[in-house]
């Protein structure tokens, strides 16, 4: 099984990469997060791997850090989960804001991934939420409140790119935990934290 993928980004996509490594090259299914942490085309990467394998495929499934490929994995292990659906449920939400949504039995934030319905958030829920110990969100994770979810939408709303809004959102709830509570004071905080 292949478990790590080091060579040169060929091409990236949203939903895929190729990485060239000892003269051959691998299609690597990846998600959002993992997307944004790639370098530019051309340079070296290095891919955390989950080798799926069936009858008539052979699919690779790459991570950029060993916290999303345990969740991939524990996203697997639910009934009614395939790697596609994983990956997408991934790229729907950051890892930190997924198990946050996990622990907290959000499933309305769960639900507002592509794919993700009722249903498979209340499994998702129920089959997860206490197989997460070792993945437990960390502060600025436990912060994602419906404030700061409005925050990130108008940021986005704006303009601003997705990651760049999480990240403004995330660091002015570390610098000002209490900031989190006031849409406005939360707003501002997040641009400060932009410039």
């Amino acid at each position: 099984m292949i478990a790590h993928l080091r060579g040169r980004l060929l091409s990236k996509t949203p939903q895929t990469a190729v990485v060239e490594a000892a003269g051959v090259g691998y299609e690597v299914t990846i998600s959002i997060p993992t997307f944004t942490a790639l370098p530019a085309e051309g340079n070296e990467v290095a891919l955390l791997v989950y080798t799926h394998v069936r009858e008539d495929a052979l699919a690779l499934f790459g991570f950029t850090t060993a916290a999303e490929k345990r969740l991939f994995e524990k996203l697997l292990s639910i009934s009614g989960i395939g790697p596609k659906l994983a990956i997408t449920v991934l790229s729907g939400l950051p890892p930190e804001r997924l198990i946050a949504a996990i622990h907290g039995q959000d499933h309305v934030t769960l639900t507002r991934i592509p794919g993700v319905g009722k249903k498979t958030a209340e499994r998702i829920v129920l089959e997860l939420k206490d197989k997460l110990k070792e993945l437990a969100p960390t502060t600025i994770a436990s912060a994602a409140t419906p404030v700061s979810e409005d925050v990130l939408s108008a940021l986005v709303n704006l303009g601003y790119p997705r990651a760049t809004a999480q990240k403004g959102v995330e660091g002015a709830i570390a610098r000002t935990p209490e900031a989190g509570r006031d849409f406005e004071t939360l707003f501002r905080a997040a641009m400060a934290a932009m410039q």
